[in-house]
């Protein structure tokens, strides 16, 4: 094809182009968009489908109010069935003897001063625990045995709450005369709120009824069916009228005929020498010996001819004719 007739074509097209323009932009003066006549007529417009990328390009519209009606409130003071199982299993277990032979099987005879004092009669648990120790065992042996000068229904077991050598608050336990459990309760409660040291309160039995035992490991302790020492005759411990306090630091001191000093236990000797000032002393001006004294105890530490700074024992009256 030659030059001229290239030419002439492109001249036809460019003249074709500008005729379509001119017609189309002369309808459209006259033409209305779709959302115009929805305007004019009053129409609600319908919305047109989104892009497909139309989280990208534009602003999502809100969520409507949930119109569900709210939740309840959680009624109050509904327990947890879970949640009181927990708490249930969060309680600690005493690791005392009595207090787990006795269990809750006194329950109903305890009488409680406040949480953590109280006295209640001797479990046959507990019982079966001291019989052969602290309490007599039958002498199957002898021809007319003598039965103890006093019964398990006239002891009492005591569980108190005290302050030990290092500070901490503790249990204890001992078991004692029904007449002084009461007292016992509420000297111990005094004790306990004024932060009175006792380095520990616990049966003799665990000792194995061994008195000296028991004292050389400072061990606070009530009954024990047993005698004074280098008599036949009962001591108040044997009756559950007596008490050692602190026995290490208070010691039972007794004179031999030429004067000498003895002193129970032996490792307590340093503090035989009541002049001087050390901790744990008992003596007219501490408060154990006020308490004591002021439920009417008498004090070791008043007596003549020996001295025992551990213990207070009550004297009970003659019952009436």
């Amino acid at each position: 094809m030659d030059r001229e007739k290239i030419v002439k074509m492109v001249v036809v097209l460019a003249a074709i182009v500008v005729i379509a323009g001119s017609l189309s932009r002369l309808f459209s003066r006259n033409s209305m968009s779709l959302s115009e006549y929805a305007h004019n007529n009053g129409a609600t417009p319908q919305p047109t489908a989104p892009p497909e990328d139309a989280d990208a390009v534009s602003t999502p519209t809100p969520e409507p109010p949930d119109s569900s009606p709210s939740p309840s409130p959680e009624p109050e003071n509904i327990p947890d069935p879970e949640g009181d199982a927990d708490e249930e299993e969060d309680i600690p277990v005493s690791s005392l003897t009595g207090a787990v032979l006795n269990g809750a099987s006194q329950a109903d005879q305890r009488f409680t001063l406040e949480e953590g004092f109280y006295y209640e009669p001797v479990s046959d648990n507990l019982r079966r625990y001291m019989t052969g120790v602290s309490y007599p065992a039958e002498d199957a042996g002898a021809e007319s045995p003598e039965p103890p000068e006093i019964t398990f229904d006239e002891l009492r077991y005591v569980h108190i709450l005290h302050i030990d050598y290092d500070g901490n608050p503790t249990e204890g336990e001992l078991v004692c005369n029904a007449a002084i459990a009461a007292d016992l309760t509420e000297i111990f409660r005094e004790l306990y709120r004024n932060e009175y040291r006792l380095e520990k309160v616990l049966l003799i039995d665990e000792y194995d009824g061994d008195d000296t035992a028991s004292m050389e490991d400072n061990n606070t302790s009530c009954f024990n069916y047993r005698t004074v020492d280098d008599t036949d005759r009962l001591s108040k411990h044997a009756y559950g009228l007596a008490i050692d306090i602190n026995p290490l630091y208070n010691p039972y001191v007794t004179y031999t005929e030429e004067g000498a000093e003895q002193v129970s236990p032996a490792s307590a000797l340093p503090y035989a020498r009541r002049d001087l000032s050390f901790p744990h002393k008992i003596d007219e001006d501490d408060l154990c010996y006020e308490l004591f004294t002021r439920h009417g105890f008498t004090w070791g530490g008043d007596w003549n001819g020996v001295k025992d700074y551990q213990h207070f024992q009550k004297t009970l009256e003659p019952a009436a004719p």
